[in-house]
Protein backbone atom coordinates (compact mmCIF):
# COMPACT_ATOMS: atom_id res chain seq x y z
CA UNK A 1 0.00 0.00 0.00
CA UNK A 2 1.00 3.22 -1.04
CA UNK A 3 0.02 5.72 2.02
CA UNK A 4 0.13 9.13 -0.01
CA UNK A 5 0.31 12.62 1.52
CA UNK A 6 -2.88 13.49 1.32
CA UNK A 7 -4.15 10.09 3.07
CA UNK A 8 -6.16 11.03 6.04
CA UNK A 9 -6.58 9.38 9.57
CA UNK A 10 -9.71 8.25 11.02
CA UNK A 11 -11.22 6.61 13.96
CA UNK A 12 -13.56 3.63 13.58
CA UNK A 13 -16.54 4.03 16.21
CA UNK A 14 -14.35 0.33 17.47
CA UNK A 15 -11.61 2.54 18.03
CA UNK A 16 -9.72 0.93 15.56
CA UNK A 17 -7.42 2.68 13.15
CA UNK A 18 -7.64 3.04 9.48
CA UNK A 19 -6.02 5.23 6.73
CA UNK A 20 -8.18 6.75 3.72
CA UNK A 21 -6.49 7.29 0.80
CA UNK A 22 -7.26 7.52 -3.21
CA UNK A 23 -6.62 4.94 -5.78
CA UNK A 24 -3.86 4.71 -7.58
CA UNK A 25 -2.29 1.70 -8.95
CA UNK A 26 -4.10 -0.56 -6.83
CA UNK A 27 -6.92 -1.28 -9.08
CA UNK A 28 -6.57 -5.27 -9.12
CA UNK A 29 -6.82 -5.03 -5.47
CA UNK A 30 -9.91 -2.81 -5.54
CA UNK A 31 -11.54 -4.92 -8.22
CA UNK A 32 -10.75 -8.33 -6.06
CA UNK A 33 -11.80 -6.65 -2.67
CA UNK A 34 -15.92 -5.22 -5.54
CA UNK A 35 -15.87 -9.30 -6.09
CA UNK A 36 -15.83 -10.89 -2.84
CA UNK A 37 -17.98 -7.95 -1.19
CA UNK A 38 -21.79 -9.09 -1.18
CA UNK A 39 -22.93 -6.08 -2.39
CA UNK A 40 -20.21 -5.36 -4.99
CA UNK A 41 -21.65 -4.21 -8.56
CA UNK A 42 -19.90 -3.98 -12.04
CA UNK A 43 -20.67 -0.02 -11.31
CA UNK A 44 -18.26 -0.12 -8.19
CA UNK A 45 -15.36 -1.88 -10.30
CA UNK A 46 -12.25 0.51 -11.02
CA UNK A 47 -12.13 0.72 -14.86
CA UNK A 48 -15.32 3.52 -14.46
CA UNK A 49 -13.16 5.56 -12.91
CA UNK A 50 -10.44 5.28 -16.21
CA UNK A 51 -13.67 5.53 -18.63
CA UNK A 52 -14.95 8.36 -16.84
CA UNK A 53 -11.92 10.22 -16.28
CA UNK A 54 -10.47 9.81 -19.84
CA UNK A 55 -13.90 10.20 -21.61
CA UNK A 56 -15.85 13.18 -20.07
CA UNK A 57 -12.86 14.85 -17.99
CA UNK A 58 -14.35 14.57 -14.53
CA UNK A 59 -12.04 14.17 -11.55
CA UNK A 60 -12.44 11.12 -9.40
CA UNK A 61 -12.12 10.12 -5.52
CA UNK A 62 -11.67 6.68 -5.71
CA UNK A 63 -11.32 6.58 -1.84
CA UNK A 64 -9.82 3.20 -0.22
CA UNK A 65 -9.85 2.72 3.70
CA UNK A 66 -7.00 0.58 4.53
CA UNK A 67 -6.67 -1.43 7.66
CA UNK A 68 -3.05 -2.37 8.15
CA UNK A 69 -2.29 -3.80 4.07
CA UNK A 70 -5.89 -4.71 3.92
CA UNK A 71 -8.73 -3.14 2.25
CA UNK A 72 -11.38 -2.70 4.81
CA UNK A 73 -13.80 -0.59 2.15
CA UNK A 74 -14.15 1.68 -1.13
CA UNK A 75 -15.90 4.53 -2.17
CA UNK A 76 -16.29 5.64 -5.70
CA UNK A 77 -17.01 9.05 -6.10
CA UNK A 78 -17.04 12.00 -9.14
CA UNK A 79 -17.14 15.39 -8.93
CA UNK A 80 -19.35 16.82 -11.82
CA UNK A 81 -19.77 20.46 -12.09
CA UNK A 82 -21.84 22.51 -15.11
CA UNK A 83 -23.11 25.87 -15.15
CA UNK A 84 -26.29 24.43 -16.37
CA UNK A 85 -26.66 21.24 -13.88
CA UNK A 86 -25.04 22.03 -11.21
CA UNK A 87 -22.34 21.21 -9.37
CA UNK A 88 -22.44 17.49 -7.46
CA UNK A 89 -20.23 14.58 -5.96
CA UNK A 90 -21.61 11.85 -6.83
CA UNK A 91 -21.18 7.81 -6.48
CA UNK A 92 -21.06 7.26 -9.31
CA UNK A 93 -22.94 9.29 -12.43
CA UNK A 94 -23.47 6.73 -15.52
CA UNK A 95 -24.40 4.26 -13.34
CA UNK A 96 -27.54 3.16 -11.43
CA UNK A 97 -25.31 1.26 -8.04
CA UNK A 98 -22.99 3.03 -6.09
CA UNK A 99 -22.19 4.33 -2.63
CA UNK A 100 -19.79 2.33 -0.14
CA UNK A 101 -18.74 -1.38 0.53
CA UNK A 102 -17.03 -1.79 2.91
CA UNK A 103 -16.09 -4.51 6.09
CA UNK A 104 -18.90 -2.92 8.71
CA UNK A 105 -20.49 -0.47 9.47
CA UNK A 106 -18.08 1.68 10.90
CA UNK A 107 -15.94 1.67 8.06
CA UNK A 108 -18.42 3.03 5.73
CA UNK A 109 -19.51 5.50 8.43
CA UNK A 110 -16.01 6.43 8.11
CA UNK A 111 -15.78 6.78 4.21
CA UNK A 112 -19.50 8.20 4.36
CA UNK A 113 -18.11 10.94 6.76
CA UNK A 114 -14.84 11.47 4.33
CA UNK A 115 -17.22 11.94 1.35
CA UNK A 116 -18.84 14.42 3.43
CA UNK A 117 -15.55 16.61 4.23
CA UNK A 118 -14.36 16.38 0.97
CA UNK A 119 -17.95 17.35 -0.89
CA UNK A 120 -17.26 20.79 1.81
CA UNK A 121 -14.20 21.06 0.55
CA UNK A 122 -15.00 21.10 -2.87
CA UNK A 123 -18.11 23.51 -2.06
CA UNK A 124 -20.55 21.51 -4.15
CA UNK A 125 -24.09 22.07 -4.25
CA UNK A 126 -24.50 18.02 -2.86
CA UNK A 127 -23.48 14.49 -2.84
CA UNK A 128 -25.39 11.79 -3.80
CA UNK A 129 -24.80 7.98 -3.02
CA UNK A 130 -26.53 5.57 -5.09
CA UNK A 131 -27.48 2.60 -3.23
CA UNK A 132 -29.41 0.23 -4.24
CA UNK A 133 -30.43 -0.97 -0.74
CA UNK A 134 -31.69 0.77 2.36
CA UNK A 135 -28.64 2.52 4.35
CA UNK A 136 -28.25 3.23 8.15
CA UNK A 137 -27.07 7.02 7.87
CA UNK A 138 -28.56 10.59 8.48
CA UNK A 139 -28.32 11.44 4.66
CA UNK A 140 -31.93 12.80 2.54
CA UNK A 141 -33.31 10.29 1.09
CA UNK A 142 -34.98 10.40 -2.96
CA UNK A 143 -36.88 7.70 -4.02
CA UNK A 144 -38.19 7.88 -7.53
CA UNK A 145 -36.54 5.02 -9.19
CA UNK A 146 -36.83 0.91 -9.24
CA UNK A 147 -34.76 -1.38 -10.41
CA UNK A 148 -36.04 -5.20 -11.91
CA UNK A 149 -34.45 -8.36 -12.53
CA UNK A 150 -35.27 -12.48 -12.03
CA UNK A 151 -33.58 -15.17 -11.98
CA UNK A 152 -32.70 -16.97 -15.94
CA UNK A 153 -34.19 -20.19 -15.70
CA UNK A 154 -32.69 -23.28 -17.27
CA UNK A 155 -33.45 -23.06 -21.13
CA UNK A 156 -35.01 -21.61 -23.59
CA UNK A 157 -38.48 -22.68 -23.29
CA UNK A 158 -38.23 -22.26 -19.57
CA UNK A 159 -37.18 -18.62 -19.84
CA UNK A 160 -40.30 -18.09 -22.14
CA UNK A 161 -42.98 -19.98 -19.79
CA UNK A 162 -41.46 -17.20 -17.21
CA UNK A 163 -42.51 -14.35 -18.77
CA UNK A 164 -46.38 -12.99 -17.58
CA UNK A 165 -48.78 -14.00 -20.15
CA UNK A 166 -49.03 -10.48 -22.00
CA UNK A 167 -45.40 -10.31 -22.85
CA UNK A 168 -45.54 -14.10 -23.96
CA UNK A 169 -47.35 -13.34 -26.54
CA UNK A 170 -45.35 -10.44 -27.63
CA UNK A 171 -42.18 -12.41 -27.78
CA UNK A 172 -43.98 -15.01 -29.74
CA UNK A 173 -45.23 -12.30 -31.99
CA UNK A 174 -41.87 -11.26 -32.63
CA UNK A 175 -40.46 -14.62 -32.89
CA UNK A 176 -42.54 -15.24 -36.39
CA UNK A 177 -41.12 -11.74 -37.79
CA UNK A 178 -38.00 -13.14 -39.53
CA UNK A 179 -35.51 -11.05 -36.78
CA UNK A 180 -32.08 -12.03 -36.30
CA UNK A 181 -30.17 -11.13 -33.53
CA UNK A 182 -25.71 -11.17 -33.53
CA UNK A 183 -23.69 -10.57 -30.00
CA UNK A 184 -20.27 -8.61 -30.73
CA UNK A 185 -19.37 -5.22 -30.61
CA UNK A 186 -20.93 -3.41 -33.45
CA UNK A 187 -20.68 0.28 -31.81
CA UNK A 188 -21.56 1.86 -35.02
CA UNK A 189 -25.41 0.23 -35.62
CA UNK A 190 -25.23 0.73 -31.93
CA UNK A 191 -25.04 4.16 -31.78
CA UNK A 192 -26.89 5.34 -34.55
CA UNK A 193 -30.23 3.28 -33.09
CA UNK A 194 -29.32 4.98 -29.24
CA UNK A 195 -28.92 8.18 -30.57
CA UNK A 196 -32.54 7.61 -32.32
CA UNK A 197 -34.37 7.11 -29.50
CA UNK A 198 -32.53 9.41 -27.20
CA UNK A 199 -33.31 12.32 -30.16
CA UNK A 200 -36.59 11.05 -29.97
CA UNK A 201 -37.01 10.93 -26.55
CA UNK A 202 -35.65 14.68 -26.34
CA UNK A 203 -32.68 13.21 -24.06
CA UNK A 204 -29.17 14.17 -25.35
CA UNK A 205 -27.00 10.93 -26.49
CA UNK A 206 -23.46 10.64 -24.87
CA UNK A 207 -19.86 10.76 -27.48
CA UNK A 208 -19.59 7.74 -29.03
CA UNK A 209 -15.87 7.51 -27.64
CA UNK A 210 -18.26 6.79 -24.27
CA UNK A 211 -19.25 3.22 -25.59
CA UNK A 212 -15.65 3.06 -27.49
CA UNK A 213 -13.88 3.29 -23.80
CA UNK A 214 -16.21 1.08 -21.97
CA UNK A 215 -15.32 -2.07 -24.37
CA UNK A 216 -12.13 -1.48 -24.58
CA UNK A 217 -11.52 -1.05 -20.45
CA UNK A 218 -13.93 -3.69 -19.44
CA UNK A 219 -13.29 -6.11 -22.56
CA UNK A 220 -15.41 -9.65 -22.51
CA UNK A 221 -17.41 -8.10 -19.29
CA UNK A 222 -19.74 -6.62 -21.88
CA UNK A 223 -20.96 -6.98 -25.57
CA UNK A 224 -23.42 -5.45 -28.00
CA UNK A 225 -26.64 -7.11 -29.06
CA UNK A 226 -27.83 -6.38 -32.43
CA UNK A 227 -31.40 -7.29 -33.80
CA UNK A 228 -31.48 -7.07 -37.81
CA UNK A 229 -34.43 -7.19 -39.84
CA UNK A 230 -35.67 -9.68 -42.80
CA UNK A 231 -34.08 -7.59 -45.13
CA UNK A 232 -30.51 -6.97 -42.89
CA UNK A 233 -31.14 -3.83 -41.64
CA UNK A 234 -30.29 -2.84 -38.13
CA UNK A 235 -33.51 -2.59 -36.02
CA UNK A 236 -32.90 -2.68 -31.93
CA UNK A 237 -29.70 -3.16 -29.48
CA UNK A 238 -28.48 -3.31 -26.39
CA UNK A 239 -25.25 -2.88 -24.58
CA UNK A 240 -24.94 -5.55 -21.92
CA UNK A 241 -23.12 -5.47 -18.95
CA UNK A 242 -21.81 -8.79 -17.55
CA UNK A 243 -20.85 -9.09 -13.59
CA UNK A 244 -20.42 -12.52 -11.80
CA UNK A 245 -23.31 -14.70 -13.55
CA UNK A 246 -25.31 -11.52 -13.63
CA UNK A 247 -25.78 -9.50 -17.21
CA UNK A 248 -27.42 -6.12 -17.54
CA UNK A 249 -29.06 -4.75 -20.66
CA UNK A 250 -27.79 -1.08 -20.05
CA UNK A 251 -27.89 0.93 -23.16
CA UNK A 252 -30.89 0.20 -25.69
CA UNK A 253 -32.61 1.58 -28.28
CA UNK A 254 -34.45 1.12 -32.07
CA UNK A 255 -35.37 2.79 -35.15
CA UNK A 256 -38.86 3.91 -36.59
CA UNK A 257 -39.85 0.50 -37.36
CA UNK A 258 -38.94 -1.40 -33.90
CA UNK A 259 -41.88 -1.05 -32.89
CA UNK A 260 -44.08 -2.64 -35.22
CA UNK A 261 -41.63 -5.13 -35.17
CA UNK A 262 -41.14 -5.89 -31.86
CA UNK A 263 -37.39 -5.93 -32.03
CA UNK A 264 -36.99 -5.02 -28.59
CA UNK A 265 -39.26 -7.82 -27.10
CA UNK A 266 -37.34 -10.52 -29.17
CA UNK A 267 -33.72 -8.73 -28.13
CA UNK A 268 -33.99 -8.68 -24.33
CA UNK A 269 -35.71 -12.60 -24.89
CA UNK A 270 -32.64 -13.18 -26.69
CA UNK A 271 -30.19 -11.82 -24.50
CA UNK A 272 -31.98 -13.76 -21.52
CA UNK A 273 -30.94 -16.47 -23.66
CA UNK A 274 -27.49 -15.89 -24.50
CA UNK A 275 -26.42 -15.01 -20.88
CA UNK A 276 -27.68 -18.39 -19.93
CA UNK A 277 -25.78 -19.92 -22.67
CA UNK A 278 -22.67 -17.48 -21.20
CA UNK A 279 -23.32 -19.11 -17.87
CA UNK A 280 -25.28 -16.36 -15.98
CA UNK A 281 -28.00 -17.33 -13.99
CA UNK A 282 -29.21 -13.35 -12.93
CA UNK A 283 -30.87 -11.09 -15.32
CA UNK A 284 -30.69 -7.30 -14.03
CA UNK A 285 -33.22 -5.52 -16.01
CA UNK A 286 -32.01 -2.05 -14.74
CA UNK A 287 -33.43 1.30 -13.32
CA UNK A 288 -36.41 3.24 -14.35
CA UNK A 289 -38.09 5.97 -12.75
CA UNK A 290 -41.33 4.77 -10.91
CA UNK A 291 -44.22 4.91 -12.82
CA UNK A 292 -42.96 5.68 -16.24
CA UNK A 293 -43.34 3.72 -19.41
CA UNK A 294 -40.26 1.78 -18.90
CA UNK A 295 -41.26 0.81 -15.63
CA UNK A 296 -44.37 -0.30 -16.72
CA UNK A 297 -43.17 -2.67 -19.62
CA UNK A 298 -40.36 -4.50 -17.25
CA UNK A 299 -43.54 -4.87 -14.75
CA UNK A 300 -45.33 -6.84 -18.05
CA UNK A 301 -42.26 -9.23 -17.52
CA UNK A 302 -43.40 -10.35 -14.55
CA UNK A 303 -40.47 -8.69 -12.60
CA UNK A 304 -40.76 -6.95 -9.44
CA UNK A 305 -39.89 -3.37 -8.90
CA UNK A 306 -36.93 -3.14 -6.08
CA UNK A 307 -36.89 0.49 -4.98
CA UNK A 308 -33.14 2.19 -5.20
CA UNK A 309 -32.16 4.19 -2.37
CA UNK A 310 -30.48 7.36 -3.28
CA UNK A 311 -29.06 9.23 -0.30
CA UNK A 312 -27.89 12.90 -0.42
CA UNK A 313 -25.76 15.38 1.86
CA UNK A 314 -26.89 19.24 0.30
CA UNK A 315 -23.38 21.26 0.39
CA UNK A 316 -25.00 24.68 -1.08
CA UNK A 317 -27.74 23.23 -2.34
CA UNK A 318 -31.18 24.53 -0.57
CA UNK A 319 -33.15 21.30 -1.76
CA UNK A 320 -32.68 17.89 -3.51
CA UNK A 321 -31.86 18.38 -7.34
CA UNK A 322 -34.32 17.68 -9.64
CA UNK A 323 -33.08 16.74 -13.04
CA UNK A 324 -35.74 14.58 -14.07
CA UNK A 325 -36.94 15.18 -17.68
CA UNK A 326 -40.51 15.76 -15.86
CA UNK A 327 -39.10 18.48 -14.08
CA UNK A 328 -41.56 21.07 -16.15
CA UNK A 329 -38.89 23.45 -16.24
CA UNK A 330 -37.04 20.62 -19.14
CA UNK A 331 -40.43 20.28 -21.23
CA UNK A 332 -39.62 23.14 -23.63
CA UNK A 333 -35.65 22.06 -24.24
CA UNK A 334 -36.98 18.44 -24.56
CA UNK A 335 -39.68 19.19 -27.15
CA UNK A 336 -36.92 21.24 -29.21
CA UNK A 337 -34.86 18.58 -28.78
CA UNK A 338 -37.18 15.84 -30.40
CA UNK A 339 -37.09 18.31 -33.60
CA UNK A 340 -33.46 18.23 -34.31
CA UNK A 341 -31.87 16.83 -37.10
CA UNK A 342 -30.29 13.07 -35.33
CA UNK A 343 -26.56 14.12 -36.95
CA UNK A 344 -27.08 17.80 -35.36
CA UNK A 345 -28.49 16.09 -31.58
CA UNK A 346 -25.60 13.59 -32.16
CA UNK A 347 -22.92 16.60 -32.07
CA UNK A 348 -24.97 19.12 -29.72
CA UNK A 349 -26.05 15.80 -27.04
CA UNK A 350 -22.01 15.01 -25.78
CA UNK A 351 -21.69 19.00 -24.90
CA UNK A 352 -24.99 18.49 -22.37
CA UNK A 353 -24.38 14.55 -21.70
CA UNK A 354 -21.78 14.60 -19.60
CA UNK A 355 -22.88 16.94 -17.25
CA UNK A 356 -26.26 14.31 -17.05
CA UNK A 357 -25.09 11.12 -14.98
Amino acid sequence: MDVNSNAVQIESLAAEHFIVTELTSEHELWDNYVHSHTQGSFFHLSNWQKVISSVFGHRCYYLIAWHGEKIAGVLPLVQVKSQLFGHALVSTPFCVYGGVLADSHEVQHALEQKACKLAEQLAVDYLELRYRHAQQNNFLLKQVHSTFGCEIAASDEAILAAVKKKQRAVIRHSLNNELAIEHGEDVDNFYHLLSTSYRNLGTPIFTKKYFAALLEHFGEDIDVSLVRDSSGQASSAVMNFYYQQQVLPYYGGGNDAARALKSADFMYYQVLCHARAKGCNYFDFGRSKNDSGPYKYKKNWGMTPEPLHYYYYLVKAKELPNLSPNNPKYQLFIRLWQKLPLVVSQWLGPLLSKYLG
